[in-house]
């Protein structure tokens, strides 16, 4: 268990804060390429605090703190301009530097705009998602991760949640909770309510490893039945450092995301780009099918008969922050462990000027990750029950997901 003091340090994600200046050394997605046409803005909380993005009359990408510096009003409700965004209060017009432009009630003479800027930060499109860095200079490169740059069909299911992105983030490196949430669990809820759960997920882990590497840690499993030659072992998949999360198999390459919007909110991303066989499609790299995914019923119960639904269930259940003075780890927990210590690794890190893993400083195009292709070692019926008992059954384009698949494994047959 943790002292209070130490679960605080762990949890808290705002300026000043230890860990939200760790945080602020990190790209971040804050909406879909698809929110943002031309002339319009959107709200952004990240980290604890308040932002306005927006895509001017040119094109060009923005995003300022939300606050006009003149009175204090949302630059959310401005008025996008053809270079720019000017307040709906009394018009003052900033750049996507943050410069202010144009006062229109103060003097032609006046000099006084020269002295007004508005925090501003870098936003960059990839993958169909809208990334923003809020930390210091210099600014690192976006890291181009392989599922969002890859050839394929892209699909993201999405959710807010009411809970610290930390207990979201400690759910990565506990495999075993697949075998009893998502197989035991599953299993319960099929007898009771009629359906049929994937038995992949039910095979007893023999034992787990996690490996650090240059973007955060490799998880890897060894299953009954499995030999160290599998690729859940032989292999793995990446925790991305310090909010993702890599997995795979049949040509469902996954990135799970977890940003921290404050200490008691998170958003969750499940981003799919889907490319089984040699001729699957491909679709525009920055256009992803985005969709909120049903977490919780009108009367408040949370829907737990699918994948990411049943983890939702045990992050959120945990309440807003995780009372980790309470809990009792056991051997089993070797992951969490290791997560909490590469934690405070790197809080020490930065708090002596340097920089925490995985950021990234040389320009790229790809980098290329380390992932099973063969999960669980059910092959082409992982991605078959992602389909149907994952996230991607809330997607609108699900029967096309099918048709791709269906026609890769009879072209393989």
């Amino acid at each position: 268990m943790l002292t209070k003091e130490q679960n605080d340090e762990l949890t808290q994600v705002g300026p000043g804060k230890p860990m939200g200046e760790l945080l602020r050394h990190y790209w971040y997605p804050v909406a879909f390429s698809a929110d943002l046409p031309l002339g319009h803005t959107k709200g952004v909380r990240l980290l604890g605090e308040n932002f306005t993005i927006y895509r001017d009359g040119e094109g060009t990408l923005g995003m300022i703190d939300e606050l006009c510096p003149h009175r204090m009003a949302s630059m959310t409700y401005g008025i996008v301009e053809k270079c720019g965004l000017r307040c709906a209060y009394h018009g003052w017009l900033f750049d996507e530097t943050g410069a202010c432009i144009d006062q229109p009630a103060e003097p032609d003479s006046s000099q006084f705009k020269d002295r007004v800027t508005v925090g501003a930060y870098p936003v960059e499109e990839m993958g169909g998602l809208l990334w923003t860095y809020i930390g210091r200079e210099p600014v690192p490169y976006l890291p181009r991760f392989d599922v969002y740059v890859m050839d394929g069909v892209r699909d993201c299911g999405w959710a807010e949640i009411p809970c610290n992105w930390l207990q979201v983030m400690e759910n990565s490196v506990d495999p075993h909770h697949v075998e009893w949430l998502h197989g035991y669990y599953f299993e319960y809820l099929g007898n009771k309510e009629g359906f049929e759960a994937p038995k992949a997920f039910q095979k007893k882990h023999e034992k787990v490893a996690f490996d650090e590497f240059e973007y955060g840690i490799i998880k890897r499993r060894l299953l009954e039945g499995q030999s160290e030659e599998d690729d859940d072992w032989k292999v793995g998949h990446p925790l991305m450092f310090p909010y993702g999360m890599r997995v795979g198999g049949a040509g469902n390459d996954q990135m799970q995301i977890r940003v921290p919007i404050d200490d008691t909110h998170t958003w969750i991303a499940f981003y799919s780009c889907h490319h089984p066989g040699e001729d699957h499609p491909v679709d525009d790299p920055n256009e992803v099918t985005a969709y909120e995914l049903p977490w919780k019923r009108d009367d408040g119960t949370i829907v737990t008969d699918y994948i990411e639904g049943q983890d939702i269930m045990a992050w959120v259940t945990q309440g807003p922050v995780t009372d980790r003075t309470r809990e009792h780890i056991g051997k089993s927990d070797l992951g969490v462990v290791k997560l909490r210590r590469m934690f405070k690794e790197q809080l020490a890190r930065v708090a002596a000027g340097e920089d925490p893993i995985g950021v990234e400083r040389e320009p790229h195009e790809i980098i290329e990750l380390p992932c099973e292709k063969n999960k669980f070692g059910a092959g082409g019926g992982f991605a078959t029950a992602w389909l149907e008992m994952g996230s991607s059954r809330y997607s609108p384009q699900l029967d096309r997901l099918r048709s791709i698949y269906q026609n890769a494994f009879q072209a393989a047959s």
